[in-house]
Order: structure tokens, then C-alpha cells, then sequence
């Protein structure tokens, strides 16, 4: 029997590291057997399932032998099964068809592989299940990859506080799921490694215990800081102690999402209890089936790792942040710092200490010992600046002279500092206007504009079923939530001014009302929304006879048609071509403002 849904949602909750990072590499993994008659299932250590994806036809086979959501399957109560096997072996498993125990279950073929905490004790399993007679070589090697790389993202977010030092014999493997990885206290004491880490150290976990980073990588750590001071590092050169040269990049993460290194003999960050992380989703986890999006992901995909700054377009809302942070996961860059500033949410007087930082006495108010910007918190990784078409005009002129030279100048400072920095920008303005109206360089513009991508708004995207879905796995953690078809039409008609913001709050909200019952319906709408629709439904359409009776020529009535219809359709061009039974050139050519 399954879990009632409180017990399902406490155990959610004790999973939630869990549960939050491997839902990225389900997803992930599901896109490479979709429609392969098969499903990804996660489970906690005990075999209970905590999540599931899969094609709908097989998801309804296997509910019937209790392959579902809150259902147990260990060894002790379904026999012999992959999950069971892998959780009593602590190692992959594969069962195929009558190597089942229980003969219900003989028409699947499971490949499981345990997760591991950095200690190596079990989290939990990851399985693919599937019909035998879709059975693939090579799905345990999926499944064994994607186990992998859950287990270096828990172990990311467990020393989230500690030195991180990422290495291998081959560099090109390194940020690869082939990197070895180790945690090193402040100090430079061991705390711990991944599998791969553990591997080419060639020392068990005990005998580590006695290590530090200078024994194991034969540089005292205060060159690792020296390292790193220099603002633009490459990779470091590093000796084992069995003498095996490799290349490594160190990192610290702070809760804040920093990255820095705070020099031995300085006050450490004090450790913080870990929070929910934010998911780590890559560009594939945004692809939903939008044709536009599609493109700009294609788009970005062809420049990851070029040195080529990307400029996001798109109204407030569409998810400009999101991309940037995908990017940023996909990219070479992805075990440095992702740096975020919004130009238009920091007052003018502070942007520029903000950017670029400052040093003790700079100003009236200055921090002790001043404080490093966030552009040099962003060296080594990703700098994010939103809105940036809200940036003062007195201040683009030093951003340029930044990313022209790669060097920054604290405000007070008459030093330089080299930085290395991938830059990613987002804006909802039209910036030639901007250039236009002298509130915008032109020299920045180009400066911004290596790939430039828009963003599609919510209501010209054609996987909203898709994208309501998403939302709901991630705000409901008690159980699978449904919008009934009713609820879809009208989102469906909705001109969402919000956007995903709008779509996200409101979909959160609903689950709160649903409460006990899994199917969000028109009564469970938060009262602005149906307003909106009230107001949609009430429109005024110009009656055509009206029109000629008053004088208006053909040319007027088809004007008044196509601006009701468009108005109907929240200025969805497309839609509104579909409606009118013409193409979308027609309704340019009817409007050519719209261009």
C-alpha cells in the first residue's frame, strides 16, 4: 500500500536535498528514453518511491504492480527487483523479466544504481523502469552516469562552506562527471571526497582523515590563495602524493551563492544551516516543446564556452533569469560563481560600489576593510546583469572600460585587478531605443550584443500544458497535482501580463486551495484572475452593421476586426492570424506598428 499523503509529504520533507537535486537529471535522463515505453524513478533508502517520470501508457502498467508513487521496494517486500537489489548490494543492479521474484512483474526489465552521500552510505536509488521488450544495453549506463551526477551535486550543496577543489590527470575532464572532487576545511584539513575524488587519491575515506591539503596535493594552501589572488587564474598545477601530476580549480561557496577565497589568518564565513538549493537545471530541463524557445537554446547551445557575451530580450517575467542561470550550469564555467545584479533594483548612488567594489574610508558609510564587487565575486564564472537597460548612463562608460580591459579598480583604490568573467545580460527594453533617446551607449551596446536571443512571453508559447506541469511537480510537494481541462481553456485565453511570474504565483496558490484534492479547479482561481477573464469575456465587439450604417468603408471594418481580435488574443499576432483564418503577414500589413 501506498503512503497516505501526510506521511508521503514528512518524508519529502526529510528528502528534500535528495529529491531537489535529482530532479534535474531525471529529467534528463527521461529525454534520452522518452516514448521507449519506460520511466525514471526515484526513491529515498528504503526503496520508497519519492518521484517518478514516464510515458503515460507504460505509468498506467505499472501503477497496476504498485510501481507508483509512496510503495516500498525493498528486498523484503517485493523480493528480487533492481531498487531492492541495488539498496541491499550497495551497488548497480540489473534484474530482467522472470529474474523478478513476484511473476506480476515479469514483463519489466529495471536497471537501479545507488546514490551515495560523500561517506559512501546509500541516500537513495535511481532506476529506470520499462517493458523487457524495450530493453536498451545501454540504459544502466545512463542510469549510473545520472546516479553520478546527483551525488556530486548533493556533495556540492553538503560543503557548500569549504574549499572545493575539482581535479584530474586530464584537464579536459575536468567540470566533467570524470573530475574528481575533495573538501577541505579553511584550514586545508580533509573533510571528505566524491567517488571519483576517493578513486584517483588511491587512500580510503579513513585514511584521508588524517590528510590536508598540502599532504595530498604537495602545495601548502596559501598558495592556493596566492593562486587565486591574481583575479584571472588558470588551472592549477597540482602533485598528488603518490606523485601523480594533475590539474585542479579551487573554489569556496557561500550561502549567498558567492564564490570567494577568504585568505587563512582572515575570519571564515560563519557556516549557515543548509537551506532548499535552488534547482540546478540546465538548458535541456527548459526545453518544453516551444518552437521559439527551441531556437534560442539551439542558439545559445552553438556559443557555450566561446567567450561570447549573450544579451537576453524579453518582457518582465519570461524567465530571463532562469536562462542565464542555465547557461551558466551548461557551461565550462558551470563549478565557478553565478553572480547575479538587477541594474534597476540598486539605487543610483550604490550601483557603482555595488559593480565594482570599494576599499576602506572610500565613502561616508564604507564597510571595514572595504568590500569586493560583484564583479570580482563573479571571476572565474558568470556575471549576470538584469534590467541593464536601467543602468545609469555615468555608469556604462566604466562598465565598458571593464570589459574591454578585463581589469577592475575598486572605488578608493589605485590598483587594478584582472578579472575573468563570462557576461550574460537580460533587459525587457528595446535598447536601440534606448540609444536613441541618449539614455543608453551605443559603444556598450555593441560591446553586449555578441548573441542576441528574445525570450517568447507567456502567451506566444505553445507548451503551456507542458510548462503548467513543471510547475506543479515543483510547488506541490505533497503529491501530484492536475488543472482540469476547464482551468486550461481559460489559461489558454489569459493574456498573462506576469508572465511566468504570474503563471508561477498563481499555480502556488492554487495548490494551497486544492488542498486535499489533486485537481485544481475554477473554484480553487484566486478572484483577480477570474476577474480578468470577465473582463476578456466582456469586450465590446463593433457590430459590421452598426459600422456601415454609420458611414465606415470596408477598409475601417476589416482594421476594427483584426484590432478587436488581436485585443481578444492579448496581441498574440499568431493567434490571432488563426482566428481571422488569414496569415500573419496580413495582420502586418493591416498594422504595421506591430512590426
Amino acid at each position: 500500500m501506498p503512503l497516505a499523503r501526510s506521511e508521503m509529504s514528512s518524508l519529502l520533507e526529510q528528502n528534500h536535498l535528495l529529491h531537489a537535486h535529482a530532479l534535474p537529471a531525471m529529467e534528463t535522463l527521461y529525454q534520452q528514453i522518452i516514448n521507449t515505453h519506460n520511466m525514471v524513478l526515484l526513491t529515498d533508502a528504503q526503496g520508497i518511491i519519492l518521484h517518478s517520470l514516464g510515458d503515460a501508457d507504460f505509468v498506467e502498467k505499472a501503477n497496476r504492480v504498485a510501481l507508483a508513487l509512496g510503495v516500498g521496494w525493498s528486498e523484503d517486500r517485493m523480493g528480487t527487483n533492481a531498487i531492492g537489489t541495488a539498496i541491499a548490494e550497495q551497488a548497480p543492479s540489473l534484474v530482467h523479466a522472470d529474474q523478478h521474484y513476484l511473476a506480476s512483474n515479469h514483463f519489466l526489465t529495471c536497471s537501479a544504481a545507488p546514490i551515495t552521500d560523500h561517506q559512501g552510505k546509500v541516500v537513495g536509488v535511481l532506476d529506470v523502469s520499462g517493458d523487457r521488450r524495450s530493453y536498451h544495453k545501454h540504459t544502466m549506463a545512463l542510469v549510473r552516469m545520472s546516479a553520478l551526477m546527483i551525488e556530486n551535486q548533493l556533495f556540492a550543496a553538503m560543503f557548500e562552506h569549504a574549499i572545493v577543489l575539482r581535479f584530474h590527470a586530464r584537464p579536459e575532464f575536468i567540470g566533467t562527471l570524470m573530475e574528481g572532487i575533495v573538501a577541505f576545511s579553511q584550514g586545508g584539513r580533509f573533510l571528505a571526497a566524491n567517488r571519483n575524488g576517493l578513486f584517483q587519491l588511491g587512500l580510503s575515506y579513513p585514511a584521508l582523515q588524517t590528510h590536508t591539503f598540502s599532504s595530498l596535493f604537495g602545495l601548502p594552501i596559501s598558495a592556493l590563495f596566492d593562486h587565486y589572488r591574481t583575479a584571472a587564474p588558470g588551472l592549477l598545477d597540482l602533485c598528488m602524493h603518490n606523485g601523480v601530476r594533475v590539474r585542479g580549480r579551487a573554489a569556496l561557496r557561500l550561502s549567498s551563492g558567492v564564490h570567494a577565497l577568504t585568505p587563512p589568518g582572515e575570519p571564515a564565513v560563519p557556516a549557515q544551516a543548509p537551506s532548499r538549493p535552488r534547482r540546478l537545471s540546465g538548458l535541456r530541463y527548459l526545453n518544453t516543446g516551444d518552437p521559439q524557445l527551441e531556437k534560442v537554446i539551439d542558439k545559445v547551445n552553438r556559443v557555450l564556452g566561446r567567450d561570447i557575451p549573450i544579451l537576453i530580450m524579453g518582457e518582465t517575467g519570461t524567465g530571463k533569469e532562469l536562462l542565464a542561470q542555465a547557461i551558466h550550469n551548461d557551461s565550462p564555467r558551470a563549478m565557478g560563481p553565478f553572480v547575479a545584479v538587477n541594474c534597476a533594483s540598486i539605487p543610483e548612488s550604490l550601483i557603482e560600489s555595488e559593480l565594482f567594489g570599494y576599499e576602506e574610508g572610500a565613502f561616508t558609510g564604507a564597510r571595514k576593510k572595504g568590500a569586493s564587487g560583484k564583479i570580482l565575486q563573479a571571476n572565474g564564472g558568470t556575471l549576470f546583469l538584469d534590467e541593464i537597460g536601467d543602468m545609469p548612463v555615468s555608469l556604462q562608460a566604466h562598465l565598458l572600460r571593464v570589459l574591454q580591459e578585463r581589469m577592475v579598480t575598486p572605488l578608493g583604490s589605485g590598483k587594478s585587478i584582472a578579472v575573468n568573467v563570462e557576461l550574460i545580460c537580460a533587459t525587457n527594453h528595446n535598447l536601440r531605443e534606448r540609444i536613441a533617446q541618449g539614455l543608453f551607449r551605443e559603444d556598450l551596446y555593441y560591446r553586449l550584443n555578441g548573441l542576441v536571443v528574445k525570450l517568447p512571453p507567456l502567451r506566444e508559447r505553445t507548451d503551456l500544458e507542458t510548462v503548467v506541469k513543471k510547475i506543479l511537480s515543483t510547488e506541490s510537494d505533497g503529491g501530484p497535482y492536475t488543472v482540469s481541462d476547464e482551468v486550461l481553456r481559460l489559461f489558454r485565453r489569459h493574456k498573462w501580463p506576469g508572465n511566468f511570474r504570474q503563471l508561477t504565483n498563481l499555480l502556488r496558490t492554487a495548490v494551497i486551495m486544492a488542498g486535499e484534492e489533486h485537481e485544481i479547479e475554477l473554484r480553487h482561481m484566486p478572484d483577480d484572475f477570474l476577474d480578468d477573464i470577465d473582463a476578456m469575456t466582456e469586450l465590446p465587439v463593433t457590430d459590421p452593421a452598426q459600422m456601415v450604417a454609420s458611414g465606415a468603408n470596408l477598409e475601417a471594418m476589416e482594421l476594427s476586426v483584426i484590432t478587436k481580435s488581436l485585443e481578444a488574443n492579448g496581441g498574440n499576432v499568431s493567434a490571432t492570424a488563426r482566428a481571422l483564418g488569414v496569415s500573419r503577414n496580413t495582420i502586418y500589413r493591416k498594422l504595421p506598428h506591430l512590426k
